[in-house]
């Protein structure tokens, strides 16, 4: 059962210490009953108390961390069933699925476009996260190949997927030290591949398909054995039995506290899927409900760039949106007689008039405000974004000492604050640009003159 806050702070020293990264131990507890922070916080909790809070600290979802490095994947530890409850925290894992039964040639063009794929949106850097290397042929000798292969070509995550424990076992010999994902522990397979990921220290996926029930007993049965990272796989594939178990074992997990299925999940949607598009679509779903490693049997930019946006927009706090820090940004080389522009730190509107600035051959000096993450028309709306904070703005960092001209140029949207500014600014020139940042280029072209 699971306890409240106050019966949490019972246990606590009660000193109001800080370390914990709070400002009193009630604060810490109610923090902790909700799930969302860790005992080991606070440096002071007798052993006597860790034991009685065990059930309490631990999170609903254990934290599987699959790899090592600075892309190792790190799945799990969620505790709301829905993004604006709170957050989501952990994004899951896009990892391309590799045959063992495929062409060399074949599978280092694959690792090779998967490794290399990058695209940039909002100032991140989105990319793939790993490979499942498939033991299709059950041969020992093709997946240790494979293995080699891919492993030589990059240090992104790895899924072995055999149910040969022999086989694994050469493969593990081969790459335990990079902390590869087992896939997987079945009915039958179960006391060896539980042997192995204790052996090598590794996560190890659990599959059984018919039922949730059965599902749980078999990861008692792991975990019994001492294994702690754990990987569901309930075999759910097409749509509905997707949507409906991944939403059972969420449910379960945070609303019952049901232990046995507290671990992220791994789906497969290639298995669904009857064609490349399906499979994106499948994996579009598991990416918001509620996948932790999605392995996919295609890879294609077109593809991948969706997914990977879902993927952010999904995990992004909704309370807190991507922002830029104020200050002036130099698009292209600007000079002393370039055009000035104004915006807010919502970091798609800059990366919007970013863009077209850049593309327009005008390099350019664009003045971002604190509007606390607002687009434009919004913080305008929620007085965040008025002439009296473009003029502080202008003035706390000096744009005036880079500048020939006192010329800034508004957004269209905000046309209504170009007198409000003039006062503000009275040596200055208020412009007011188009509505749309892709017009900006045009605008430059007709009306700037320094």
């Amino acid at each position: 059962m699971a306890l409240t806050g106050i019966e949490i702070y019972k246990y606590l020293p009660k000193t109001n210490c800080k370390e914990c990264g709070f400002p009193t131990c009630l604060a810490f507890a109610m923090k902790l009953a909700a799930k969302a922070v860790e005992l080991s916080l606070c440096p002071y909790v007798s052993d006597e108390a860790k034991e009685a809070l065990e059930a309490a600290s631990r999170p609903p979802i254990r934290l599987v961390t699959i790899g090592t490095g600075e892309r190792k994947i790190e799945v799990g530890n969620e505790v709301v069933m829905f993004r604006h409850e709170k957050t989501f925290y952990h994004p899951p894992g896009f990892v391309v699925r590799v045959k063992d039964s495929d062409p060399d040639d074949a599978v280092a063009k694959l690792v090779a476009d998967v490794a290399d794929y990058s695209v940039e949106r909002v100032g991140l850097e989105l990319k793939m996260d790993g490979f499942a290397i498939d033991n299709e042929s059950k041969d020992s000798g093709s997946f240790i190949k494979c293995v080699e292969q891919v492993s030589s070509k990059t240090d992104l995550p790895l899924v072995l997927m055999s149910q040969d424990p022999a086989i694994m076992g050469q493969a593990l010999e081969k790459v335990a030290s990079a902390k590869p994902l087992i896939y997987a522990a079945t009915k039958d397979n179960w006391e060896q591949m539980t042997e192995l990921a204790l052996k090598h220290q590794c996560p190890l996926a659990v599959y059984e398909p018919t039922g949730l029930g059965e599902l749980a007993e078999l990861v008692e049965q792991v975990t019994g054995k001492g294994v702690e990272d754990v990987a569901l796989d309930p075999g759910a594939r097409d749509f509905g039995q997707s949507l409906t178990t991944l939403t059972q074992i969420r449910r379960l997990a945070l609303r019952k506290s049901f232990r046995p299925l507290g671990y992220p999940i791994i789906a497969f949607p290639g298995d669904a899927g009857a064609s490349m598009e399906e499979e994106a679509l499948l994996a579009g779903q598991q990416v918001a409900k509620y996948a932790g490693i999605i392995v996919l049997d295609h890879f294609s930019p077109g593809i991948a760039y969706p997914l990977l946006t879902l993927r952010l927009n999904i995990y992004t706090d909704p309370q807190k949106p991507i922002q830029m820090s104020p200050g002036i940004y130099e698009i292209g080389t600007p000079k002393p007689e370039s055009p000035l522009c104004v915006t807010t730190n919502f970091s798609l509107t800059y990366f919007s008039i970013a863009g077209e600035l850049e593309s327009s051959g005008f390099p350019s000096w664009l003045l971002v405000c604190d509007t606390e993450g607002l687009s434009v028309l919004t913080a305008w709306s929620a007085g965040k974004f008025d002439a009296e904070r473009i003029a502080k703005t202008v003035k706390e960092f000096n744009i005036a000492e880079r500048l020939s001209h006192h010329s800034l140029m508004l957004p269209g949207h905000v046309a209504v604050l170009r007198g409000e500014l003039e006062e503000e600014l009275p040596d200055w020139k208020i412009m007011v640009g188009p509505r749309e940042a892709v017009d900006v280029g045009g605008y430059l072209k007709q009306h700037w003159a320094a």
